[in-house]
């Protein structure tokens, strides 16, 4: 779609009343646009160049994508929405030049388009987006709870709905994805790429990425601060550092030097620390996150794999549990006093063979929490089970198989399930929480390690 006519003539043209001389038009939705109409800006149809393309030079304009960008930021898309509302006429879509241009002759479309025609028919599911935007659809906006299942070994993130425990949906184009992270009001979804060492931001109610934020180097895993003002990326590549993103500006905007190369990044649950684990250096390096800067470290005698936190009555870091390199089993370091206080090892199971292929060095590499603080779940690749354990007296509970190399562990808000990241199975296992049993196992993408859980903002149009 380009080369329209300039405003004035399409005005005199196709007689448009501005809205003020017609009150009973339809008002023309913001959040529709940038959700329904925008995307088909950026689409790629087979034989045609995109709109995006040549409306970034041409008439009427979009605004030009940022390097890296794969959607627009909300200023842009307001600009965009201005320009763009004036070549519709509000209620009546066979009047609006913006579904006319593209349409095919025959089927009721203007006689030329420079962009060429788009759609052969009213009933395409593109032009009826547009046509309803135009008739005043509005949009209605939701959450849902989803486990994010990330595949190692793939390009893709699998959503799953845990109500049904089916796959629903899975966010595409992210080669070796590594971390994952919803925003706390749900709306963005934050993924580690190692291809392209970057932070990948989604939307979540389109499930699309819509910006790429370079990174210091190749990462691994990432946190989102409790206000959801900043992400905290690990960097997995000497000398180590954390990246620091802005998701305001979405740009990196900070690189805090650490010990070693990063392997994992948590907030702590009170928000106060972003704490990074090394597993070149064996060292937890802790972040103060009202100014980003390092505030202690701490050096163990093997290196930092997973870790997970207990809380005080007052919400402040008890404890933090982390898992170590070449260790069956899970550490506890006593937070305030800044050192180890106990080492648990985990269960060997009877009549199973240890399982001593592929363990890169990690023969227990997931840890989880349950909402109610009452209960630790950790894996063991050793003997493809989890094992959950008492808190706060860390009592063993009972060991589930679950498959072939267990790795990630997350919870949904209601703590009735358990999700494991099975990497050998490819697949994602379901253990409910209170009958302490494997109910089901569901398919995933290549090699699923890291996962998360939490709601997401979804949104429907009325």
């Amino acid at each position: 779609m380009t080369a329209f006519v300039s405003r004035a003539c399409l005005l005199a043209l196709t007689a448009v009343p501005v809205l003020a001389q017609n009150p009973a038009r339809p008002a023309l939705d913001y959040t529709f646009f940038k959700e329904r109409v925008q995307p088909i800006l950026l689409e790629k149809r087979p034989g045609h160049a995109r709109c995006v393309a040549c409306h970034e030079h041409g008439s009427p304009p979009l605004q030009p994508l940022a390097a890296g960008a794969a959607n627009w930021s909300e200023e842009q898309s307001r600009k965009n929405f201005a320009i763009w509302k004036m070549f519709v006429v509000p209620g009546e879509p066979l009047k609006s030049p913006l579904l006319l241009h593209p349409l095919a002759r025959e089927a009721g479309g203007d006689r030329f388009h420079a962009g060429g025609k788009h759609w052969k028919s009213q009933s395409d599911p593109e032009w009826q987006t547009l046509a309803a935007w135009v008739r005043g659809r509005t949009m209605a906006f939701g959450g849902a709870v989803r486990v994010l299942q990330t595949n190692a070994a793939g390009d893709n993130v699998h959503v799953i709905d845990p109500a049904t425990n089916r796959v629903v949906a899975a966010i595409e184009d992210i080669e070796v994805p590594h971390g994952v992270a919803i925003a706390p009001d749900g709306a963005r979804i934050y993924i580690t790429d190692e291809a392209l060492r970057t932070l990948d931001v989604v939307d979540a109610r389109t499930l699309k990425v819509f910006q790429r934020i370079p990174l210091s180097g190749r990462p691994n895993n990432l946190d989102v601060a409790r206000d959801g003002s900043k992400v905290y990326v690990g960097i997995r590549q000497a000398p180590g550092a954390v990246d620091v993103i802005h998701t305001k500006s979405l740009t990196n905007v900070k690189s805090v030097p650490v010990k070693g190369e990063i392997h994992n990044v948590y907030v702590t649950p009170d928000g106060k620390y972003a704490v990074a684990g090394s597993i070149a250096s064996s060292t937890i390096s802790v972040i103060d996150t009202s100014t980003d800067t390092l505030a202690w470290t701490l050096t163990l005698d093997a290196g930092i794999r997973p870790m997970a936190f207990t809380r005080n009555r007052d919400g402040s870091t008890k404890d933090i549990i982390v898992q170590l390199s070449n260790f069956h089993g899970f550490a506890v370091v006593d937070f305030a006093a800044r050192k180890e206080v106990r080492r648990i090892t985990l269960p060997d199971v009877p009549g199973r063979e240890k399982e001593t292929q592929g363990l890169q060095g990690s023969p227990s590499h997931g840890l989880a929490i349950t909402p109610d603080g009452k209960m630790l779940w950790a894996t063991s690749k050793y003997y493809d089970s989890v094992a959950a354990y008492s808190l706060p007296d860390y009592q063993l509970l009972k060991v589930i198989p679950v498959g072939l190399h267990p790795e990630w562990l997350t919870i949904p808000p209601d703590g009735s399930k358990l999700y494991v990241a099975i990497a050998g199975d490819d697949a994602a296992a379901v253990v409910d929480i209170r009958k302490m049993e494997l109910v089901k196992k569901i398919p995933v993408g290549a090699v699923p390690k890291r996962n998360t859980s939490g709601m997401l903002l979804t949104a429907s149009s009325n």
